[in-house]
């Protein structure tokens, strides 16, 4: 019988998977199955100008190929709208919301940090954004493996956009919507992800709903210092044999590694892992992984983009 623990892994279909998804996947995974809980998959395609055509077939396709299994159906964010509809109709009905019509320039020049400009102008909808209004703001947030972590004051008061300005919902809506959907009782995930957890908790907060735990993995960079991500042309996984590699996530998360790994079957090689998972090893830096050369370019974050400020 499964625990009440239920963790997550939450791609987004704008490439295929990297050695820094892995370490979110791998470490998700494991905090999971060490529990005898459960393990989720969600596709977060609710942004089609940044998704790439076939990605999202593709990521299942590499979870199955290093052993990463998941539990239940897949939940695609691009059937989940209506649930995410009647989310913003029930902060607008409570007030908790109110439309903005400031543009990014705006907000560029007065700092980049909204100031509630059209919080008392009562526009409509029309060419508008839809902001939530933090009247109590949460600053800071206990962090399994970080302990205590405080936010900058000025982002955890901002009043942050819940709905864009394009018709697409807000990545922290939709993440809040289905982590409390889909009964996420812990969330782990990459450490460039630490800053949007307290307006994510904010929304939990505002919608009286339980609000899940937090475990962020350190990320693992570029010899330049920029993470590893698709936007600043991670390499795929690699196709062949996925043990080198996993063993080599593992070391990077601070995990005892069997002598005889290469003689495990890769099954036997994850059940190792689960019965030696010691999430108090893991490591709260990031760090270089060496197999990567250097980005050509240092690209912003997919999550934490400008048109949700």
């Amino acid at each position: 019988m499964l625990s009440a623990y239920i963790g997550r892994f939450a791609p987004s279909p704008s490439g295929e998977l990297h050695f820094g998804s892995l370490i979110a996947a791998l470490g998700s995974y494991l905090q999971a199955r060490a529990q005898h809980g459960q393990w989720r998959v969600r596709i977060e395609d609710i942004d089609p100008p940044r998704e790439v055509p076939g990605a999202a077939r593709r990521i299942l396709q590499q979870l199955e190929q290093y052993g990463l299994h998941w539990d239940g159906e897949v939940l695609w964010q691009s059937q989940r709208h209506q649930a995410y509809r009647e989310a913003l109709a029930w902060l607008q009905h409570h007030h908790y919301s109110y439309y903005c019509t400031c543009t990014r320039s705006r907000i560029q020049q007065i700092g980049r940090i909204y100031d509630g400009h059209c919080r008392e102008r009562n526009h409509g909808p029309a060419h508008a954004a839809l902001r939530l209004r933090v009247d109590n703001p949460v600053s800071r947030f206990h962090d399994t493996l970080r302990g205590e972590v405080i936010a900058d004051a000025r982002l955890a008061q901002e009043d942050f956009i819940i709905h864009r300005r394009d018709g697409l919902f807000a990545y922290n809506l939709a993440v809040v919507v289905d982590d409390h959907y889909q009964g996420v009782t812990e969330v782990v995930r990459g450490a460039d992800l630490i800053e949007p957890t307290v307006r994510q908790i904010t929304l939990y907060h505002q919608f009286g709903w339980p609000v899940p735990g937090y475990l962020h993995l350190p990320l693992a960079t570029h010899s330049t210092g920029n993470k590893l991500s698709k936007q600043n042309h991670a390499p795929a996984l690699p196709k062949g044999d996925p043990r080198p590699t996993l063993v080599e996530a593992l070391r990077f998360l601070g995990q005892p590694v069997s002598a005889d790994w290469q003689d495990l079957s890769l099954s036997s090689l994850l059940q190792h892992a689960v019965t030696q998972w010691q999430g108090a090893a893991i490591p709260r830096q990031d760090a270089v992984y060496p197999s990567v050369a250097a980005p050509l370019m240092n690209a912003g974050r997919l999550k934490d983009r400008e048109d949700e400020r």
